[in-house]
């Protein structure tokens, strides 16, 4: 089964402007991730930028990188613009990873590409058990609720995607920033307008259940935080020089 990653990536974020060339161990977010995603050796990956900086800095390092729309209003319509820019032929399955989240774990990436060929799923994502239960009013930390448990080898529809919560309910789990679509259902996705939840609470993936689109979560392993602020940013870093 064809595969292909796309990372959407662009400089004008609002909470840490200019993140994805932030360096951790003198090389870029974006450029860790793509490092990531290529050794997750599941297909051939690209970044989709709106910025020339981008670009240059992912090819700088060995990447591939295609300059795209500065228009669009999610991460989503980005990787479909550059999709149809690369007309790659043949491609059953669009992989959607979020260009800040440099410790996403390679087995976790291999695993949703395993879960959606096996259940022949329309869209898949990835979720882990939250540790930390300061996690939950954290709204820049997204939370999924699954209809069942979330168990190694099971792969439940989610039912509710938030960013804050007041009850805590049993089959609630941490988001991870990755998508996984099958093509017709990423072309039926990017067709939908965006819809009043999505806008609302800012979550594209709301888009998608409320146009009775199935999202099928795998649990990962790792529970990663993206970069979302400055003090993510400097715990990452903490993390990744350590490990280094």
């Amino acid at each position: 089964m064809k595969t292909l990653i796309i990372i959407p990536s662009r400089l004008s974020a609002t909470r840490l402007p200019g993140k994805p060339l932030l360096k951790i161990n003198g090389l870029s977010i974006i450029s860790h991730v793509f490092k990531k995603a290529e050794e997750a050796n599941i297909g051939e990956v690209f970044v989709a930028a709106e910025d020339k900086e981008i670009i240059e800095d992912v090819k700088k390092n060995g990447g591939q990188a295609i300059l795209t729309s500065n228009n669009h209003k999610t991460g989503t319509d980005r990787i479909y613009e550059a999709l149809k820019k690369l007309g790659k032929k043949d491609v059953e399955l669009v992989m959607n990873l979020q260009g800040d989240e440099p410790l996403m774990n390679i087995k976790d990436i291999q695993k949703l590409h395993i879960q959606m060929i096996k259940a022949k799923c329309r869209l898949g994502t990835l979720a882990s058990n939250i540790l930390d239960k300061d996690f939950l009013n954290r709204q820049n930390i997204v939370k999924v609720e699954t209809k069942e448990n979330l168990g190694n080898s099971e792969f439940p529809e989610a039912v509710n995607f938030m960013r804050k919560i007041n009850l805590p309910n049993k089959n609630i789990y941490h988001h991870l920033g990755i998508y996984c679509y099958q093509l017709e259902t990423l072309e039926k996705f990017i067709s939908l307008n965006q819809t009043t939840n999505e806008i609302k609470y800012k979550l594209e993936q709301l888009r998608a259940l409320d146009n009775n689109i199935n999202i099928n979560v795998a649990l990962a392993k790792s529970s990663p935080i993206g970069v979302d602020t400055k003090e993510d940013f400097v715990a990452i870093k903490k993390i990744m020089e350590y490990k280094s």
